[in-house]
């Protein structure tokens, strides 16, 4: 009995060994990858995205109607018995029709980059609050929030991206919040901890519009700690269990300079769905959530929401109700606030392209 009793302790004692020495390599591991260097070429942002050709023919129309509008107002005034249109005298020979004057410049005196920052900021408030999200792990006011905080995964803290006191962005140029958010490598060339994977199909002009709002809201003093991976999570990220987006991003990807044009067409909802992805998987075939919360259940399989309608879609995004009646959980349940602030054209965009999704199995 005491020699099995040996044997077992031995034993036990190898276990504790080969899994110290196991754990001991994890967080080496852990080191070089987050040591690794990633070259990212530059990519250069306007901020604000300048107004289109479209924006200034609409801001030339406008002015030319109130240009219009006053000059009808002043002849009125000047003499309002006049008649508009009196008949000629035929035996009066007519003066030559004077040449036409050229069109004033409808947009001289108007600050052209300060529209365009006034849009920017409404847009990327928008985009901040209900697509991309960036409340959810920075905080409703950008100074810092939680991502994910566990004992066994760790803990991951948004940044503080306001002007305040403890700023991860201070010192931020428009190339650096580019490669951030959609190649998830900071300043020193490292990977960060962020799911940029979920934001590498951005456009430039959605990019430029979440940093000028982002530039625009208060500071806020917030020291936030680094990411702390617990044993979990370091084991994890080891053995490549959870990789970082910056090892998961085709970093020579064409981004588009502008998203499709806002309208319940499927192209829209595909480019809004791309953000999805980081839950449902690359084609929405759904299945486990890598690098999400343990607690959190397998991602649905949206090609197969056979019998939904877009009522029901929109009752799930809104109200966080199946057609059944039974609640969405976590962390679907986590985006109620986001998606009431989605507008209706955006909602029936990402319905279109639901609908073009042949059925595939989960996780396939």
């Amino acid at each position: 009995m005491k020699k099995w009793g040996k044997r077992l302790g031995y034993l036990l004692g190898f276990v504790v060994v080969a899994a110290l020495l196991f754990y001991g390599w994890a967080a080496w591991k852990v080191s070089q990858i987050q040591e690794a260097i990633y070259r990212i070429d530059e990519h250069e942002l306007a901020v604000p995205f300048p107004l289109d050709e479209a924006e200034l023919e609409a801001l030339r129309e406008e002015r030319r109607a109130a240009l219009a509008e006053a000059a009808a107002e002043a002849e009125a005034e000047a003499d309002p018995d006049q008649d508009p249109d009196p008949d000629p005298d035929p035996e009066v020979e007519a003066d030559p029709a004077p040449e036409p004057e050229p069109e004033p410049d409808l947009l001289a005196g108007l600050d052209l980059d300060a529209i365009a920052l006034e849009r920017a900021v409404a847009r990327g408030e928008h985009l901040a609050n209900a697509i991309y999200v960036c409340v959810e792990c920075h905080g409703a006011d950008l100074s810092g929030g939680v991502m994910l905080e566990s004992g066994a995964m760790g803990t991951f803290l948004g940044p503080n991206l306001t002007s305040g006191r403890g700023s991860a962005v201070a010192d931020y140029e428009p190339v650096d919040w580019e490669r951030a958010v959609r190649h998830g490598v900071g300043t020193a060339s490292q990977a960060l901890v962020m799911p940029s994977v979920d934001f590498d199909r951005m456009s430039d002009r959605e990019l430029s519009d979440l940093i000028a709002y982002i530039r625009s809201v208060p500071p806020v003093d917030n020291e936030v700690p680094e990411v702390s991976l617990g044993p979990l999570g370091t084991v994890l990220v080891a053995t490549g269990a959870l990789p970082l987006s910056a090892d998961l991003i085709d970093h020579d990807y064409e981004h588009p300079l502008r998203p499709p044009e806002e309208a319940p067409t499927a192209e829209y909802g595909e480019h809004l769905m791309a953000v999805c992805t980081g839950c449902h998987r690359d084609e929405l075939v759904g299945g486990p959530i890598e690098g999400g919360d343990p607690d959190w259940l397998p991602a649905a399989n949206l090609t197969t929401l056979e019998g939904w309608s877009y009522e029901d879609f929109v009752t799930a995004m809104r109200e966080l109700k199946r057609p059944d009646g039974t609640d969405l959980r976590a962390p679907m349940s986590l985006l109620k606030p986001y998606a009431e602030r989605m507008t209706e054209v955006e909602l029936g965009a990402m319905w279109a392209y639901l609908e073009t999704l042949e059925p595939r199995a989960t996780g396939e």
